[in-house]
């Protein structure tokens, strides 16, 4: 049988191809352009949300999740996740994704950005279909 007649493979394939996406370009642009972006992400919480001093640390943490979900879903579609050989790795990134996802809202709340939470919560409800197909 075809993995394009498994919906539930189907499901896999889209949904790490969809975080691979985001991920690699969300963690690549703020390795390219950190300096810009760590700008941008102080100002947001200049008002106290977060200590400045933490700022870099929590900038940092958050890109090597988005890089590694990005890898992780990157590398399954590369092995096959819609077949047995990338499924680990697809799942992880799904995972690691959720994880992102949850720094990304918690971020977002704390900037009192709740038109941006809301957005984040869409990704992470697809994080928990994508999870629950694997």
């Amino acid at each position: 049988m075809s993995w394009l007649s498994n919906p539930e493979a189907v499901g896999r394939f889209l949904t790490t191809g969809f975080f691979a996406v985001v991920f690699l370009q969300s963690g690549l642009d703020k390795l390219l352009d950190s300096a810009g972006n760590l700008a941008y992400i102080r100002d947001v919480f200049k008002n106290g949300a977060v200590p400045q001093p933490l700022v870099p640390l929590l900038f940092w943490t958050l890109t090597v999740l988005e890089l590694s979900a990005g890898v992780l879903c990157g590398l399954g579609i590369l092995l096959g996740s819609f077949r047995h050989a990338g499924m680990g790795l697809a799942a992880a990134g799904v995972f690691v994704a959720g994880l992102a996802l949850i720094g990304l809202i918690a971020g977002q709340r704390m900037a009192k950005d709740y038109a941006g939470a809301a957005v984040i919560a869409a990704y992470f409800a697809v994080v928990l279909i994508g999870i629950s197909l694997f």
